[in-house]
């Protein structure tokens, strides 16, 4: 009897240190981030907005540009994790995420008064805005618990995002059929649920290196791969038959297996660990431990960085314009003000700018060349999921072309733009299937853009703010969006529609939404969008150039050596 309950509260102890630990920490991470993409499916339910409440492309585009903006202007959660704990940040983004699509679901049901424009702006806003909290509580701790593996990490937890359409989309066919109305409900209460349950497992830990960690990485990408196959043999089996409600339900139950499998890595991994801790220490004060020479080096930088701080406390705005080496704790207004930052800044403009475009006029281009709703939705879901392929793509390759070969993060982020402008060369003109090529190399490029900007930014600018600063460099992509989206693309297609309906006699009153028809709808934007976007790959491959010498030293090299003398004070502690 006794021997059982020692084993009972063995079992209670482990599950508490499993539920814990980093790596439990990582998969409920993976489950918010699959659940955090909904700003993807605007292009599936846009054109329920637009039928429903008579609004032309310009104020759909309008809308779309609410929704980017919210997407992505993230410092005020970056600035409330700076100061509160990540639960906290995970409710709020909550809250804010079913309240927002829940307006715009009971709007387009007419089960409220049709609201004015700028309602329905504040609602996509709002909705919008909570996956930054999000993000900041499930990526940015995780990048900090996981410093030296961070590009694979971010590439992982942002493909999980970009895998996310795809997913609510099995899932909303399983649960509401094929309404698209319902797919709002779906994206107002499924996200919060998920942050909730997990809301307490996301917290910063204690770094403790593994010699095996990128080997764990590797399985979480073998395993998020495999499902990304699942869901585009998915999407291209539902064009070619016929699925019913038990088909959908099937596929949507598989879907779900998938995104858990991975918690079978975090058990394993957490085993491990558990197993480590019970290995008997001895006490500090019975041995006598000479320091290893990387510790006092370490703790002399530590020093060091102590008095920076001190520093920056009594100078804060004094030190704008004179900030550490690349690669250290920038404060917030040395970043921003550096020369790194502005050259980022317009990068991400031109190439996040056009791509949120393009992937926001989805829809409407596949209407414009005539194809049927079902192919449109097929579109969407190859966007999510190349987006899925580029986010981890760029996130594992970059990461073995930078300790391989030295190679620059920014010049990976230039290719990535060269092959975003022949998407947009392909919808400017297109032949017949282009689309689907467009909407690869589209939801590629746009997937593989995130995990780069945030990797750069962590590495030039350091941790100390990264909750602040990564959000800050999402900054030119609203504003991108908006110029391009709205002020170009939404306009240069009203008045292709205007002309459309000139020529058949009839004026914009006569019709309930403005509708464009043929090739030439698309054909002008996607130009300019093409020439933005290459301008964007110069300014890319400027940063690159600025940057090579910094990329060439070993960039983890403080992260290492503090994790190392950890790992040998408690060798030696262990061997005495």
């Amino acid at each position: 009897m006794g021997h059982g309950i020692h084993q009972s509260g063995e079992t209670v102890r482990f599950l508490i240190h499993l539920f814990n630990g980093r790596w439990f920490m990582v998969f409920a991470s993976f489950l918010i981030m699959a659940c955090a993409g909904a700003t993807y499916l605007f292009g599936t339910y846009s054109k329920d907005i637009k039928s429903t409440l008579g609004y032309d492309q310009t104020t759909l585009n309008l809308l779309g540009f609410f929704k980017d903006l919210g997407a992505n202007v993230g410092v005020m959660s970056g600035l409330i994790a700076e100061v509160t704990p990540t639960w906290f940040v995970l409710t709020i983004g909550s809250a804010m995420n079913f309240v927002g699509y829940f307006m715009i679901w009971l709007t387009v049901t007419g089960k409220v008064a049709k609201p004015k424009v700028w309602q329905m702006c504040l609602y996509i806003c709002i909705g919008a805005n909570s996956q930054n909290f999000a993000n900041t509580g499930a990526l940015v701790t995780c990048v900090k618990n996981f410093p030296e593996s961070r590009g694979v990490m971010l590439g992982l937890l942002k493909g999980y995002v970009g895998l996310s359409g795809a997913i609510m989309t099995q899932l909303y066919f399983a649960i509401y059929g094929n309404d698209s109305k319902s797919l709002i409900l779906l994206i107002a209460w499924l996200p919060a649920v998920v942050s909730l349950v997990f809301v307490y497992s996301i917290r910063e830990k204690k770094v403790v290196r593994q010699r095996n960690e990128l080997n764990v990485f590797y399985n979480f990408l073998y395993l998020s791969i495999f499902l990304a196959l699942f869901l585009m043999a998915m999407n291209i089996a539902e064009k070619q038959v016929h699925f019913s409600k038990a088909a959908y339900t099937a596929s949507a139950t598989i879907c779900c297996v998938l995104l858990f499998v991975p918690f079978t890595v975090a058990v394993k991994q957490e085993i491990e660990v558990w197993n480590m801790k019970k290995l008997p220490v001895e006490e500090p004060s019975e041995v006598k431990v000479e320091k290893p020479k990387k510790a006092i080096d370490l703790d002399q930088d530590k020093t060091a960085e102590a008095d920076q701080e001190e520093k920056e406390k009594k100078s804060c705005f004094l030190t704008v314009f004179d900030p550490p080496p690349r690669g250290e704790d920038y404060t917030i207004l040395q970043a921003l003000f550096s020369i790194d930052m502005i050259i980022l800044f317009v990068a991400t403009f031109c190439g996040l700018g056009s791509s949120l475009t393009a992937v926001d006029n989805l829809g409407q281009i596949g209407e414009s060349l005539g194809y049927p709703n079902h192919t449109v939705s097929s579109f969407v879901s190859l966007v999510s999921i190349w987006n899925y392929f580029g986010r981890v793509f760029s996130g594992f390759v970059s990461e073995y072309l930078l300790a391989k070969y030295k190679l620059p993060r920014p010049l990976m982020m230039t290719l990535v733009l060269l092959l975003s402008c022949a998407g947009h060369l392909l919808i400017a003109f297109p032949v017949p299937g282009s689309v689907y090529i467009a909407s690869v190399l589209m939801g590629f490029s746009f997937g593989a853009q995130l995990p780069l900007l945030f990797a750069i930014i962590s590495e030039l600018f350091g941790l100390k703010y990264y909750s602040t600063l990564f959000n800050c460099g999402q900054l030119a992509s609203p504003l991108g969006s908006y110029i391009l989206n709205v002020r170009v693309t939404g306009m240069l297609y009203d008045r292709e529609a205007l002309k459309q309906l000139t020529a058949r006699g009839l004026t914009r009153k006569d019709v309930k939404d403005l509708t464009c028809l043929g090739s030439q709808c698309y054909k002008l934007p996607f130009v300019i969008l093409a020439g933005v976007t290459f301008f964007g790959a110069l300014v890319s491959l400027g940063l690159a150039i600025r940057t090579r010498k910094f990329y060439k030293g070993d960039i983890y090299k403080k992260f290492r050596e503090s994790s190392e003398s950890e790992s040998v004070m408690v060798s030696d502690l262990r061997k005495s």
